[in-house]
């Protein structure tokens, strides 16, 4: 008689003891707070940066919603809160560097498009970016990571600006590159989330 195995695992659990369904994510099990707390304890460029400190997610995040105002002043706080929230399935994913993701091909982006889906519906934010607003956003992106390539990671000048492109518009003295505590980043991500919020209730979106 052939035994049949149980399906594999595909929920994780999380410290405010909401299960997420890595198959199925649904907004119900989507908490800032295991996201802060998440993004905060992954390392970008695989741990791989200078400082006593690992450079978190976290704080990326922070830096890049911080370039986006920066480059985009009438944004809207909808806009804001996306820029905030762009790697926001790393808490439960990870951060794969990006020639890992080449390699791994469309299964991790499916993964990544359904729980990026489902936290922009608990935040009450459209499930898919628009065009336009996911380009301004990837501009930050990409400047934030020139500088942390350059100053945190190892990388010349000539490779980050090959990679990411030169920074334009932005400044090193704009940006905090210094690593900082998990708990500090923990803490600065859901204040600004609140501050976002904070403007969602009390001002009409431009867009």
């Amino acid at each position: 008689m052939t035994s049949v195995r149980p399906a594999p695992r595909a929920w994780q659990r999380m410290l405010s003891g909401r299960r997420l369904d890595l198959l199925d994510p649904s907004p119900l099990d989507v908490e800032v707070s295991d996201i802060a707390h998440g993004l905060s304890r992954v390392a970008r460029w695989n741990g791989q940066t200078k400082g006593s400190h690992a450079f978190s997610v976290a704080q990326h995040s922070l830096v890049v919603e911080r370039i986006f105002a920066r480059l985009r002043p009438a944004a809207s706080a909808d806009d804001c809160l996306v820029a905030l929230l762009h790697d926001a399935p790393e808490y439960v994913i990870g951060d794969m560097i990006s020639p890992f993701k080449a390699i791994v091909g469309g299964d991790y982006k499916k993964v990544e498009k359904r729980l990026e889906e489902a936290i922009h519906l608990r935040f009450s934010l459209p499930p898919s970016t628009s065009r336009v607003l996911k380009t301004q956003i990837k501009r930050a992106d990409r400047i934030s990571a020139y500088f942390e390539a350059v100053a945190l990671a190892g990388f010349s000048e000539e490779e980050a600006i090959k990679l990411f492109g030169r920074p334009r518009g932005i400044s090193r003295d704009m940006v905090e590159m210094e690593p900082l505590p998990i708990t500090t980043v923990q803490r600065a991500f859901m204040r600004r989330y609140q501050e976002i919020e904070a403007w969602r209730g009390t001002k009409p979106n431009k867009k």
